[in-house]
């Protein structure tokens, strides 16, 4: 049986037999959804380590060499990420890794979700996305093909709290009236100045639940505008049964690089609350020296539906937030079209030069 998004069961793709997956009380969604700590869990070197499901076998795509995960009875397929056949006669049980505490179900069903798709690439005159406008006809073609693939993608959720002392120096503007010439050449302008000052402080912010991907096979650049933040009340107790027809790729990015990466986000919103702690009209900021504690983490799963094709020999991507509907992807151009259209704009422009000289 498979997981079908527009039930929320699973579904027999034979017989159409449906089965609901077990409620799950309060308590269990409680105690699910904990954060684990941090510094433990790295000091202890994998205590609380498990298999992403009992029964998976892992693939290693031999075209870009991402680890995925798939429940049988799966037998075949392509990678999303690099569009490569890869098939389960060269799989291998699933190495233990950190079980996923939690994930975010397939709400966005196959049919919506190539409606998404046909709809992003839908032809339309914008300046704004002029890509859009000289696709190659085959991207246009995939979205009939329904050659789309459901993949639960690995993240780290972080929590800290941090506090933050700072040096820097607060800027107040002032204007003087400065003179130039004389007699009729005279000239008087108002001249903006800043005074400066010394400033010192601290700053403090909880952070929580601060997204970073856990997979290198997609830049993190695409992946936030895919999942900018989580809806926590989306999350659901990591149960094998979600995964039922869909792949699911392994973490590579590991805990303790992943946390670093979440350090250099709180860095920029730190530094934020720093200028404004600094107030004035402008500021400097020195140096900021911050203190960790409370530091928590989750590991969970997103689903994406993704589509990956071929073009002039390098494979693009298009993703799909398959809770929100969002797509975003690569959209290479077409060079006939841009030459077209570059030919006949320059017909045009000849053609209103050579009426307007008459």
């Amino acid at each position: 049986m498979a997981f079908e998004p527009d039930l929320g069961q699973l579904k027999c793709p034979y017989c159409g037999r449906t089965q609901a997956i077990p409620e799950v009380t309060a308590t269990q969604l409680g105690f699910t959804l904990q954060e684990h700590d941090l510094a433990a869990f790295i000091d202890t070197n994998r205590t609380q380590i498990a298999e992403l499901a009992t029964t998976a076998r892992e693939v290693d795509c031999p075209g870009c060499r991402a680890t995925l995960t798939f429940e049988p009875p799966d037998v075949a397929g392509k990678c999303p990420f690099c569009a490569t056949s890869i098939v389960t006669q060269e799989s291998h049980p699933s190495d233990p890794s950190l079980a996923p505490s939690a994930l975010v179900p397939f709400t966005l069903g196959r049919r919506a979700a190539l409606q998404n798709l046909r709809n992003w690439l839908a032809f339309r005159w914008d300046l704004k996305d002029l890509k859009a406008i000289f696709l190659p006809g085959q991207l246009k073609q995939l979205a009939q093909q329904q050659e789309l693939l459901g993949v639960y993608l690995p993240f780290w959720t972080y929590n800290a709290q941090t506090r933050s002392d700072y040096r820097g120096s607060r800027g107040k503007h002032y204007y003087v009236t400065e003179h130039s010439g004389s007699g009729k050449t005279a000239e008087e302008r108002r001249v903006r100045k800043t005074r400066w000052w010394p400033a010192s402080g601290q700053v403090s912010r909880m952070f929580e639940n601060v997204l970073v991907s856990a997979t290198q096979a997609i830049p993190d650049k695409k992946l936030q505008r895919l999942w900018p933040r989580l809806s926590v009340a989306a999350l659901k107790p990591y149960t094998q049964e979600y995964l039922a027809g869909f792949k699911a790729q392994r973490y590579e990015i590991p805990l303790k690089e992943g946390y670093e990466r979440a350090k250099a986000m709180m860095a920029k919103t730190i530094r934020s609350d720093v200028h404004s702690d600094i107030g004035g009209d402008e500021q400097r900021v020195h140096s900021v020296s911050t203190e960790y504690s409370q530091e928590t983490f989750k590991h969970i799963l997103l689903p994406v539906w993704m589509a990956t094709y071929r073009y002039g020999g390098r494979p693009y991507q298009v993703m799909i937030n398959a809770q929100t509907g969002t797509v975003i992807g690569d959209r290479p151009v077409a060079k006939w079209k841009v030459v077209l259209a570059v030919a006949i704009a320059i017909t045009l422009i000849a053609a209103i030069v050579i009426f307007a000289g008459r």
